[in-house]
């Protein structure tokens, strides 16, 4: 098993050709979606404001990488403990009852990030502009959510 570094401080985050996106306010989002603080319309709003088109999360990897239209690119660290191995088997039933609960009930990030690898999500891209989520198993199986609204 290989040993994680989930240190707190998230300000060390990478970037790469970080281009017109800010990485001051794309930091701020991240530290308060992992501490349960903004709601995920708030960091839509947010991450379009400055630049971000869409982001992957990496269960794994264990970080976020954020991506602006001109290819440029931001990753902060999801430094969570406790959380559990990706399952291997992909239960789109389970996920979309994860996303319900976080809508309607304001299910803390952190609680969602544990019941999505529970069910096997390994990752998934949040097209901001596009107005949907792509989530994504080990095996290749995927469903995509849309934006409350949006469809």
């Amino acid at each position: 098993m290989l040993a994680r570094n989930f240190s707190t401080d998230i300000r060390r985050l990478s970037c790469h050709t970080c281009g017109d996106m800010n990485t001051e306010i794309i930091n701020e989002t991240a530290r308060a979606t992992l501490a349960g603080t903004i709601s995920f319309p708030e960091v839509v709003g947010k991450l379009l404001a400055t630049g971000v088109e869409y982001y992957q999360v990496d269960y794994v990897g264990m970080r976020k990488t954020f991506y602006s239209a001109d290819g440029a690119m931001v990753t902060t660290p999801i430094n969570y403990e406790g959380l559990p191995p990706v399952a291997p088997e992909f239960d789109a039933a389970a996920l979309r009852a994860n996303i319900l609960d976080s809508q309607q009930n304001g299910q803390k990030y952190r609680d969602f990030t544990h019941r999505a690898m529970e069910g096997g999500v390994q990752g998934y891209f949040a097209f901001l502009r596009g107005k949907r989520v792509t989530y994504f198993g080990r095996s290749g199986d995927q469903h995509t959510e849309w934006f409350p609204g949006a469809r």
